[in-house]
């Protein structure tokens, strides 16, 4: 069929204007998820009501999964629903909270600034109060535990600083912080200081604090050098995941973390391991 000149023009714009229109709508549907999203908002749902989507907070008005505040619900299903009266059904709360979980990571840069701006609406980064810092880091513990869509843990095994199978060699001591997994950290200066973890699994995971006063640290595995992972960044961070590997099927592995002595900014500390089965 043809179609006249002016008619062409107007099916153009008209073209131009709804592609606009989609692109204004659904920006956060595109967007690329951040990692573990999935297990953090199985984590924040576990801690929040127990993954209730019909949960009510009697003194607050805190609605759902992820106990959602009534002033912020319309705003946010306008944002990502594109429908501000949109009705918080589990579907509708899945959506959302993706979507804010998604907006925040990408401000903050980790689930744990995360977990306390969900609790707080604060962006702060030290001075958190005690009951936040418990808050935060019972989340963190659920997303590291790796509960799924069953809400099951995956049997994963927590190695504190202290643990029987973690030794050490030169001189570490230890610091308090309440962002720490159990209040506590082991930490060197002294180049060539150790900490040795012996342990059976499939994966393991070094967690530790970064900061600008941090400095880098020899990994190996079984006896062999693996990588220098670099601690220092330019803001303090009491808990970061340092250094992960894994294998395909459970072993018997040893794990040495060697203080390299960077010059101005040495520290290395150790807060736990997490080894999966």
């Amino acid at each position: 069929m043809r179609v006249s000149s002016g008619r062409r023009s107007a099916v153009i714009v008209a073209t131009l204007a709804a592609v606009l229109v989609l692109t204004l709508v659904a920006p956060a549907a595109a967007a690329k998820s951040p990692p573990g999203l999935q297990r953090f908002m199985n984590a924040i749902g576990k801690v929040e009501s127990g993954g209730r989507y019909t949960a009510r907070n009697a003194t607050s008005g805190a609605y759902g999964k992820y106990q959602i505040m009534p002033s912020n619900w319309p705003s946010w299903a306008d944002r990502y629903l594109g429908d501000a009266r949109a009705r918080q059904t589990a579907a509708n709360q899945e959506k959302v909270a993706a979507g804010k979980f998604t907006t925040l990571y990408r401000k903050y840069g980790e689930w744990r600034r995360v977990a306390y701006w969900w609790l707080t609406g604060s962006s702060r980064t030290s001075g958190w109060s005690r009951y936040a810092t418990r808050y935060v880091n019972k989340v963190m513990r659920n997303y590291e535990l790796g509960a799924g869509r069953s809400g099951k843990p995956s049997g994963a095994r927590h190695l504190s600083e202290n643990d029987a199978a973690v030794t050490y060699s030169g001189t570490w001591s230890r610091a308090r912080h309440r962002g720490y997994a159990g209040d506590a950290v082991r930490f060197a200066t002294r180049p060539g200081a150790t900490a040795t973890v012996t342990f059976t699994g499939t994966k393991i995971a070094w967690y530790g604090p970064t900061g600008p006063t941090r400095g880098q640290a020899r990994v190996s595995i079984d006896g062999r050098y693996v990588r220098t992972v670099d601690l220092q960044r330019r803001g303090f961070s009491a808990r970061r995941a340092l250094f992960t590997t894994g294998w395909k099927s459970a072993g018997s592995h040893t794990l040495t973390i060697e203080v390299v002595g960077t010059k101005g900014h040495p520290m290395v500390a150790i807060d736990e391991f997490v080894v999966s089965r």
